[in-house]
């Protein structure tokens, strides 16, 4: 395996876009630590979301404080930490003091929607994606993100990702993919 430098990077989107298995594709990639950020949520956040109803914010800065935590605590080895980071704001929150990428993974309501129906042993239901749709502020261009789409199957959005990130690790500027 090819040794690339520490990076921090945050696979971000919506509900259903792939973010676990993405991240975890480039975890093994890189040889870097993986955080699935749902682990990192409160259990009142995941009674919330299991019956449907959609966090607030008040339910989301202590998740987001503990997810910047674990990205200072791998500052140094590099890692992949999933994480909806939604808004601007918490984007802000975790890249404070940080030098991160966000991979912004992004697909069509209705391919999220199908696969959230398909998918067993999670307990974010369908039903929250126009919610999270609607709370999106998908990342500008002054922020550090990777835009890549989420719609093609889950091989081809893999090697997408980390090429992406391969490219901005030697000092190329990704492409932006599926645009």
């Amino acid at each position: 395996m090819e040794r690339y430098a520490s990076k921090l990077v945050v696979v971000m989107g919506v509900t259903g876009t792939g973010k676990s298995a993405i991240a975890k594709a480039l975890s093994t990639a890189f040889d870097w630590p993986f955080q699935e950020g749902d682990e990192l949520h409160g259990p009142a956040n995941i009674e919330k979301m299991s019956h449907g109803i959609p966090l607030t914010d008040e339910d989301r800065w202590p998740w987001l404080e503990r997810c910047h935590q674990w990205l200072r605590q791998h500052r140094e080895t590099g890692g992949v930490l999933t994480c909806s980071a939604l808004k601007r704001v918490y984007r802000d929150v975790l890249r404070q003091d940080l030098d991160l990428t966000f991979l912004y993974l992004w697909a069509p309501q209705a391919a999220l929607e199908d696969r959230l129906r398909h998918r067993q042993h999670h307990f974010m239901p369908a039903s929250l994606v126009p919610s999270q749709l609607r709370t999106l502020e998908p990342p500008s261009e002054d922020e550090p993100v990777i835009p890549v789409d989420a719609s093609p199957p889950k091989d081809v959005v893999c090697r997408d990702a980390i090429d992406a990130v391969r490219l901005q690790l030697i000092g190329e500027v990704p492409p932006v993919l599926g645009s």
